[in-house]
């Protein structure tokens, strides 16, 4: 008999399986409307409307909300990439980041610009296209009140007031701000001088130096692109070929958001 209970006290317990599973969402947070089964849920949810960052890593003193999100932020310290592309073999130490890097293999690209056409995988790509085309510029520097179309550029402009110079040129000693401006730099201890002035012939070692000597000719100022130095002689064509850099790179680095 007590055999037989078990059994259907067992049987009981698997039915109501489902149920539990499934679970009424009674929950729901005053900010966003999102559910949860249990208030724990819900209070831990919304740390994220608060804006405190009560975890911090050791290593970076990077900032969560949440301890789970610092827990796998560490695992990219710890070198591990545990997640690989098994249509090109490629490692990730993250599970997102694999499954974004997955959308250039099926080439669906779903969120499109209903002003130019152009076409991308992730919505957040097209929001941060579209502020070329509306101008809005919404990270803003409390030092200087230079504004940026994105948080990464605004992060990088404030290295320039830190004084943080990390980048140290090895045969001259001189520092840098960012490691795209030592290589600029390194250039001119090589001899090289690969820009050239289209009208009288002069050489230049970095693409800043030979667009401010085309003013010369020119009696006005050059536009060019600041992002591959590539010179036009119009401000409408500069932000023409802008949107060739407008979409979103899609391996970032988790350390220095850098984007390759």
């Amino acid at each position: 008999m007590q055999d037989q209970h078990g059994a259907r006290s067992q049987r009981s317990q698997e039915a109501d399986k489902p149920n539990r599973r499934k679970g009424e969402k009674k929950y729901s947070c005053d900010e966003c409307g999102k559910g949860f089964t249990r208030p724990r849920g819900l209070k831990t949810h919304q740390s994220i409307h608060s804006g405190v960052k009560s975890y911090s890593c050791e290593l970076c003193e990077k900032s969560y909300t949440q301890a789970g999100h610092l827990k796998t932020h560490q695992i990219i310290h710890s070198g591990v990439k545990a997640y690989s592309c098994d249509e090109c073999g490629k490692d990730f130490s993250r599970k997102d980041s694999l499954k974004t890097h997955r959308l250039r293999h099926i080439g669906e690209r779903p969120f499109s610009c209903d002003l130019c056409g152009k076409s991308f995988i992730l919505a957040e790509y097209l929001t941060k296209h579209r502020r070329i085309h509306t101008g809005e510029r919404p990270y803003n520097c409390d030092l200087c009140g230079k504004t940026f179309t994105q948080a990464g550029n605004l992060k990088r402009h404030q290295l320039i007031h830190s004084g943080v110079k990390p980048y140290t040129c090895d045969q001259c000693g001189k520092d840098f701000p960012y490691s795209s401006y030592l290589r600029l730099h390194q250039v001119t201890h090589s001899g090289i001088k690969a820009y050239g002035c289209g009208i009288c012939g002069r050489h230049f070692s970095g693409k800043q130096s030979r667009n401010k000597h085309l003013r010369i000719h020119t009696k006005n100022d050059v536009c060019y692109c600041d992002q591959c130095g590539k010179l036009f002689m119009t401000y409408n064509s500069l932000k023409q070929h802008m949107f060739t850099h407008a979409e979103e790179k899609l391996y970032k680095c988790d350390l220095c958001d850098k984007a390759f």
